[in-house]
């Protein structure tokens, strides 16, 4: 039997079953049923027509569920009627689930995880450990989710931004547990780009195959991060790249810039440079200007800074970084690599520190940790060796006079604060 397979029919069929009258949350049950009698079945009974015999066996759970519900006799007379059996209508109502899984009136993170169930095919099992959460408080969050958009009309339009930002909350998460999310957002953009022709979808698209082609080089032997500038380039997905790079291309010539699209150049900049100091930053400061009128976003600004300062050096940096609001995650490390390039290692080494206290993950704390253990470490050698070649001086001419100092105290290093 194929999972891939099971997750790719599971859009369809319940669209089947909305379609056919079930209301969204009863619907999604009776298809989650279905998947289950699957995997029992279909290893040693495969069905000539899996998506028939999934809507076939959900139909009638669903039928069972109404039957059983004395609360919903009305309906009941208007489902009674099973509908024969035979081929499945080759209509995709995917489309139409996206859009109702981001329903405004959710949170994101209900959003997220409806899209998952509905949509990704996901078990809330699987969802639960990929969240890191308890599989009952994911199961009544996708509970919840399902009771609020029950009541929606199926055919009415949604809003593609609100999708869109569903899909890259899901790649963001990344991996854990046994599903791969940022794989499973490319997945499922695929499929929304497939059906609904739109430049930032295409963008989106883009943007998760140029940052997932280098995935394999984030990550040391020992699980450290490594910066994008230490990356080992031979280890990036090429035929990745230039599939992000020639979607993006074409949704750039359509001439209606969104932010994805934006965010993707960026990327496709990086993704194309052969050596981090052949990197084109100038024209990355030009797309993250583009970017910041588009959505006005303090974290825009920040990753801007960075890219100024490697443009126009870490003084012009640190002048873009003063518009920041200090408030903004990773501000702390922004400006930690931007006094560290202008000659700073001891306000440097504070805010690495001071980053890491604040890091969202294990991994990124471990990685700033690091970062000011380092810049400590060579301070204290600097003023070791400085102290060293000062004695030498002093045995050599006999000019040290009482009272001077000879390094210890007033050194580089000698007090500082880490």
């Amino acid at each position: 039997m194929d999972e891939f397979q099971l997750r790719t029919l599971t859009p369809s069929v319940l669209g089947v079953l909305v379609r056919r009258g079930a209301d969204f949350a009863a619907a999604e049950d009776a298809v989650q049923d279905a998947l289950v009698e699957a995997v029992r079945v279909w290893p040693s009974d495969m069905p000539r027509d899996p998506k028939g015999w999934l809507v076939t066996v959900a139909w009638r759970r669903f039928l069972d569920a109404a039957r059983a519900d004395t609360a919903r006799r009305r309906r009941e007379d208007r489902v009674e009627d099973e509908p024969g059996q035979g081929p499945v209508p080759a209509g995709d109502d995917t489309l139409q689930l996206y859009f109702l899984c981001a329903h405004p009136s959710l949170t994101p993170s209900s959003a997220v995880a409806l899209t998952l169930r509905a949509v990704g095919g996901l078990t809330t099992r699987q969802i639960a450990d990929a969240y890191m959460v308890p599989e009952a408080t994911m199961a009544q969050r996708v509970s919840r989710a399902k009771r609020t958009v029950s009541g929606a009309r199926f055919e009415q339009p949604g809003d593609v931004a609100t999708v869109l930002r569903v899909l890259y909350l899901v790649f963001n998460e990344g991996y854990s547990g046994d599903v791969d999310l940022a794989a499973e957002a490319i997945r499922l953009t695929r499929q929304l780009a497939a059906g609904f022709d739109h430049p930032e979808v295409a963008g989106l698209l883009a943007l998760m195959l140029l940052h997932h082609a280098r995935r394999a080089a984030r990550t040391a032997s020992d699980g450290s991060l490594v910066p994008l500038a230490e990356q080992d380039r031979t280890r990036w997905d090429t035929v990745a790249i230039a599939e992000g790079i020639d979607i993006l291309q074409a949704a750039l010539a359509r001439d209606r810039l969104g932010e994805f699209q934006a965010q993707a150049a960026i990327a496709a900049l990086h993704a194309d440079a052969p050596a981090a100091e052949e990197t084109d930053w100038v024209q990355i400061v030009e797309w993250y200007d583009e970017l910041a009128l588009l959505t006005d976003s303090p974290v825009v600004r920040l990753n801007r800074a960075v890219a100024v300062g490697e443009a126009d050096g870490p003084r012009a940096g640190l002048a873009a970084l003063a518009e920041v609001e200090a408030s903004v995650p990773r501000y702390d490390a922004v400006a930690a690599y931007l006094h560290e390039r202008d000659g700073a290692p001891a306000t440097a080494a504070r805010l690495y520190a001071e980053a890491a206290r604040k890091a969202p993950n294990l991994a990124e704390r471990d990685h700033l940790t690091r970062q000011a253990a380092r810049l400590n470490a060579e301070r204290g050698t600097a003023s070791a060796a400085s102290a060293e070649a000062e004695a030498e001086a002093g045995a050599v001419s006999g000019a040290t006079e009482p009272g001077t100092g000879s390094g210890t105290d007033s050194g580089p290093g000698a007090g500082g604060t880490a």
